[in-house]
């Protein structure tokens, strides 16, 4: 990381983490959430940051976080949209929802916005069947949602300056 402060705040951050765990290595998923919404993705330089604090390898933070959906590997836009495409979200309209975002943003799932403002991803679950279709947009979940829905919903994350922003500190 450049920034040495920004490297320092984060180790504490992480190190403060640790303190719960039985081991610095078990602390790995809330260390990486923190690096995650410290960068707003996983850089090499995260992993760096990450391992210094765990006292591991950037290669073991990276195995772990290239496993796991909710870490981003790239860098994703300002606002995430996930779409569940599981098997009661996909019989309820997701298809149909995911082709919407696809067509109001411009762009195709697993991509972002020219502009960096949206990323659209499909997820295998967001844990809503009952509930179904699922969207998440940055982390918070809206269910039942369909395709009249869409563009509202981009208009309102476009107006607003944070949209809806995750709470700073959750892990």
């Amino acid at each position: 990381m450049a920034d040495e402060q920004a490297t320092q705040t984060l180790i504490e951050r992480i190190e403060a983490v640790v303190e719960r765990y039985p081991s610095k290595k078990s602390a790995i998923i809330p260390a990486l959430h923190l690096a995650q919404e410290q960068y707003g993705w996983l850089p090499p330089e995260a992993f760096e940051d990450v391992a210094e604090a765990l006292e591991t390898t950037p290669a073991f933070c990276q195995s772990v976080a290239s496993f796991y959906d909710m870490f981003h590997l790239q860098p994703m836009g300002k606002h995430l949209i996930e779409v569940c495409t599981n098997v009661a979200c996909a019989l309820n309209g997701a298809g149909e929802v995911l082709e919407e975002f696809a067509s109001q943003l411009g762009c195709a799932p697993g991509g972002t916005t020219e502009d960096g403002t949206f990323t659209l991803r499909t997820v295998e679950c967001l844990g809503g069947c009952g509930t179904a279709p699922s969207v998440a947009v940055n982390h918070r979940f809206k269910e039942f949602f369909e395709t009249s829905q869409v563009r509202p919903l981009i208009t309102e994350l476009k107006a607003t300056a944070e949209g809806w922003a995750k709470e700073e500190g959750q892990v």
